[in-house]
């Protein structure tokens, strides 16, 4: 349970996502400003780049217009051209390396998300899909038997849970005096308190987390065709006890409030974590290589851009990777007595009930180890692979496309 995947979010997470933010200026050890825990933004649309300064008062700028008669204006169209082409050239580099990153992790990535879940709420699987290729033929045979909606399924709640974490976490924070933010300068009660923060955020969100897991491993099959909005629904049925009866097998949320918050606590802290180090190493190797290549204009938009998105995806991948056990239990626990249909993930077709009988966190925990071995934990972690590496091919692609895009350019 993170901010991202985008975290989604994976356990309360988003693909998305998953860290605090650093402010763009992050070129010192850590950021002179604050680690930032709203949801990234698409690089871009500051003003401010690494190694930027904001401008004394009064003082010119690069992009401030050339002033003065007509016929001084030099025959190039004068400095206040040329910055106002190269702000416009930087904000149209961030704005598509930043989208693109952001359309891979909560669209793309979204398949084997599905695929992931499927595998994990899946007891009965003889068939673990350790491995990406068992998940690539998978796909393939869902795709085949049910149509690409099978792949794609829950989509729209997951954007629906990201929205409710961040509205949840922006109102407590204005209503309390938890911090969303932490100061460069900070200290163990601000952590504390930050952290607090995050746990209730990932409390409000449970029940419609919930509801979104079901949406995203219920059969095709079997799947009626409801409104966007019924995750909200849901959500608020599971609070209220309304809404669709559920299996005397359903946990109540008390009991699946410590196994959320301590996937999601844990997520945000491992990631950031890993995000802050390799920030640190991308900078520190950045610095060497300005020494050598000062004064290249493509090398420094980019790399105005691109260690963030790199710190974020490995951030996100350690993440995934460290807490998949804790996921697979965690989503067990949510699904439990929902009366879910899933897919037959051994064959590709047939549907198989969810009959679960945990009766809490330490339960489902000694069950798996018994009844499936300590590679239970692990089914479906072939889909962890594919959407990273989908990922990283998409990140190295579009660098390579604004590579030759800004060299042409300039």
């Amino acid at each position: 349970m993170h901010p991202r995947r985008p975290d989604g979010f994976d356990g309360l997470g988003y693909r998305g996502g998953g860290g605090a933010r650093d402010e763009p200026g992050w070129g010192g050890a850590f950021p002179a400003g604050h680690w930032v825990t709203t949801p990234p933004d698409i690089p871009g649309s500051r003003n401010l780049h690494w190694g930027d300064k904001s401008p004394p008062y009064g003082a010119p700028s690069a992009s401030t217009p050339y002033e003065g008669p007509a016929d001084d204006v030099p025959a190039g169209g004068g400095p206040g051209a040329q910055g106002r082409s190269s702000e416009q050239l930087n904000r149209f580099a961030g704005f598509g390396i930043g989208l693109a990153s952001l359309f891979t992790e909560n669209v793309l990535a979204h398949p084997c998300i599905v695929l992931r879940r499927q595998c994990q709420v899946n007891y009965h699987a003889d068939h673990y899909h350790l491995t990406p290729f068992t998940i690539v033929n998978i796909m393939y045979n869902f795709n085949k038997t049910q149509g690409p909606r099978s792949l794609w399924k829950g989509m729209g709640s997951t954007f629906i849970v990201q929205g409710v974490t961040l509205g949840a976490e922006g109102i407590i924070s204005e209503f309390t005096s938890l911090p969303r933010e932490i100061a460069h300068k900070w200290n163990p009660k601000q952590i504390c308190e930050h952290l607090i923060l995050k746990s209730l955020t990932y409390i409000v969100a449970m029940p419609f987390y919930s509801a979104s897991l079901v949406e995203t491993v219920q059969s095709e099959i079997i799947r009626e065709n409801a409104s966007i909005l019924e995750c909200i629904r849901e959500g608020i049925g599971r609070v209220l006890g309304l809404g669709v009866p559920h299996s005397k097998r359903l946990l109540p949320l008390h009991s699946l409030i410590f196994p959320t918050v301590l996937h999601g606590v844990l997520h945000y802290i491992i990631s950031t974590v890993i995000q802050k180090f390799v920030l640190l190493i991308l900078k520190r190797k950045s610095c060497n290589s300005h020494l050598v290549e000062s004064g290249c204009p493509v090398q420094c938009i980019l790399e105005a851009y691109f260690p963030e998105l790199i710190a974020n995806f490995v951030a996100s991948l350690c993440s995934d990777v460290i807490l998949y056990p804790l996921e697979t239990v965690l989503h067990r626990l949510h699904i439990q007595g929902t009366r879910t249909i899933i897919d037959n993930t051994d064959l590709g077709y047939e549907v198989l009930p969810i009959n679960t009988q945990y009766e809490g966190m330490r339960d489902c925990i000694s069950t798996i180890k018994q009844e499936e071995g300590v590679l239970g934990f692990y089914k479906g972690f072939g889909a962890v692979m594919v959407q990273y590496t989908l990922h990283a091919v998409i990140l190295q692609f579009t660098k390579i496309i604004y590579t030759a895009l800004l060299q042409n350019t300039a």
